[in-house]
């Protein structure tokens, strides 16, 4: 008989729920996004966040069990995301899940955010008959998190083993998504940052550089990441250029009337902006894999693992399966729709959990920073 576990995932600005069975099998996936709500703030309010998370969290578990065709009293434990994260979006899920797991008797699994983005590779490898190989590195890479991680197998011979977790490396400043974020709002591209500036980049073709910016070098910790000082080269670049002023009026003008599709903003891009873009994610692309490579051969492992919401940036996934090939290392990503923020991972992630007796009671609460250990 599977083990179906109802997950749920409050950590930012996605209320989410999913029912996965077994730790590999997807039943239902459902995220309610806020992206409409934040982006005129360019960036997310934590208070309209978990305002919007108590308006959804209902109606978001009821269709991942509409869509998993099952009645809550059917699960058999709720998993939930109990930090990092905003502590005031967390408590919403925490609150509902312990609400959920005291009145059906049913275990609650507290999951670790960064732990769930790690299963989410396995999550779909598996389901392709794939099953990735630890120890492998692991970079978690979003708006909220860059950080390089060694992730063991504390038991090699029980598939349901619990992991290990060694923190090799982070951000010392601004994570790179967070990077993207303020880059496009810096270049009146709108929120989020992100898939914009992937796309505007690919667009950009033999498009020159109009400034080259040097690889980050970093004291002490060589795995340690830093995006702060790119994305203030550019803006210091922007400044000494005024020729760029104009076009910015015109996209901030167009994003505010509501035309903020790729294909909307493209004509609005000179050459000169596109090759801007392009070697400002060169830039981001070339630390993230050499820092993340370089950490896989220090430690001799094979295995590299890839996650998180900037994880679905096509140049990134293309660069580091090249440099893998190259290297015979084998990289792992999750699909798009599993390297954002989704409750899949948070249910795949409390199988184990669960399998191994790490449970929580109704004292749960957020930890805005919790340790992945």
């Amino acid at each position: 008989m599977s083990i179906r576990i109802l997950g749920i995932e409050s950590s930012c600005d996605e209320t989410a729920a999913a029912v996965v069975a077994d730790g590999r099998e997807i039943l239902s996936s459902v995220v309610a996004s806020q992206i409409d709500i934040h982006r005129k703030y360019g960036g997310v309010v934590p208070e309209l966040a978990s305002r919007e998370h108590v308006r959804q969290i209902v109606p978001v578990v009821r269709e991942a069990l509409e869509q998993a065709r099952l009645v809550v009293s059917e699960v058999d434990a709720i998993g939930v995301t109990a930090g990092p994260g905003l502590v005031g979006s967390l408590l919403v899920g925490i609150t509902y899940g312990k609400s959920l797991a005291e009145s059906l008797n049913k275990p609650l699994v507290p999951v670790n955010h960064l732990e769930g983005h790690i299963h989410a590779v396995f999550l779909e490898a598996r389901q392709a008959r794939i099953e990735p190989s630890l120890p492998a590195v692991c970079l978690i890479v979003s708006g909220g998190h860059t950080v390089l991680y060694e992730v063991c197998a504390k038991d090699r011979e029980n598939v349901d083993s619990l992991w290990s977790y060694r923190k090799i490396g982070q951000t010392r400043d601004d994570a790179a998504g967070e990077a993207y974020d303020k880059v496009a709002k810096l270049l009146g591209l709108g929120y989020p940052g992100g898939p914009i500036l992937d796309r505007l980049a690919a667009a950009a073709g033999n498009a020159g550089a109009p400034v080259k910016f040097a690889a980050t070098k970093m004291k002490g910790n060589r795995y340690d990441f830093s995006f702060s000082g790119l994305k203030t080269a550019v803006l210091y670049h922007v400044r000494e250029n005024p020729d760029y002023r104009q076009e910015i009026q015109a996209r901030e003008a167009a994003v505010a009337r509501g035309d903020r599709k790729f294909d909307q903003l493209l004509p609005l891009c000179s050459q000169k902006t596109l090759g801007l873009v392009k070697e400002f994610q060169n830039a981001v692309v070339r630390d993230l894999v050499d820092r993340t490579i370089q950490a896989a051969e220090s430690l001799g492992v094979p295995t590299i693992l890839v996650s998180g919401g900037v994880a679905a940036n096509r140049q990134l996934r293309a660069a580091f399966e090249d440099r893998a090939r190259e290297l015979a290392l084998k990289v792992y990503f999750p699909s798009m729709e599993l390297s954002t923020d989704n409750a899949a991972m948070i249910a795949a992630a409390a199988y184990p959990r669960l399998k191994n007796g790490v449970l929580a009671d109704v004292t749960l609460n957020a930890s805005a920073s919790l340790p992945l250990a």
